[in-house]
């Protein structure tokens, strides 16, 4: 069988979704460090303080509002593959119910630099989940999917569009918590470590996996 023009094997299967997996354990320590939540979950968990939304039902709302904009955006060049990234969004959101519920079983951050810590493994996952999630070109979050939506309408490139997504993304979980919460809410100091660590972060994992295997991992697929 095949998807996106490669055969659709387990292991391209298991990467994918263990890639999911670790990318909302890493949305999970985010949270749990009380830093401020990875910019992917910002808004997600922006709406669980307000509102009390359960985080992975709010992460599911939040994808599927995004699919929604890139079936607007891309109008006739929407195809029905495209819907695929709300199932992908259920899957993401019960992944993220499940590893915050793990974050049960972890004492709270007592002090700054327990903080700090869980916000580098927040890092660190979000990353390696990238690292695994992303060779495997199968199904983008719809994250990525209406930033490509975006690149094509405006003409622009992909990796400027991306910059101003992530930007949007945060700033806009930070009008909703001033607004509603007359505080920062979701975002912090670890959103911030997070947009600008994750990326060189995921290039490190892929050099010490080329000086460990010897082998090139495709990383800007999807």
């Amino acid at each position: 069988m095949e998807f996106s023009g490669e055969e659709l094997t387990f292991k391209r299967i298991f990467n994918y979704i263990f890639g999911l997996f670790l990318i909302t354990l890493g949305v999970a320590f985010s949270i749990k460090s009380d830093l401020g939540s990875a910019p992917v979950s910002s808004i997600p968990y922006a709406m669980n303080l307000i509102w009390a939304i359960e985080i992975g039902v709010a992460t599911f709302i939040f994808h599927a509002f995004l699919v929604a904009i890139e079936l607007l955006l891309l109008k006739r060049d929407f195809k029905p593959k495209h819907f695929l990234q709300v199932f992908v969004g259920v899957l993401f959101g019960a992944f993220t119910s499940f590893s915050v519920s793990l974050m049960y079983f972890i004492p709270s951050a007592d002090s700054l630099w327990v903080a700090l810590i869980m916000s580098l493994l927040s890092i660190f996952f979000i990353a390696l989940g990238l690292f695994f999630y992303v060779p495997t070109n199968i199904v983008p979050l719809s994250v990525e999917g209406v930033t490509q939506a975006i690149a094509i309408v405006t003409k622009r490139p992909f990796s400027l569009i991306k910059i101003c997504f992530d930007v949007t993304i945060v700033a806009s979980a930070l009008i909703l918590s001033y607004v509603f919460l007359g505080n920062f809410g979701s975002v912090g100091i670890g959103t911030i470590l997070g947009a600008l660590f994750i990326g060189p972060t995921v290039k490190l994992i892929h050099k010490i996996n080329h000086i460990i295997t010897g082998e090139h991992v495709n990383l800007k697929k999807m």
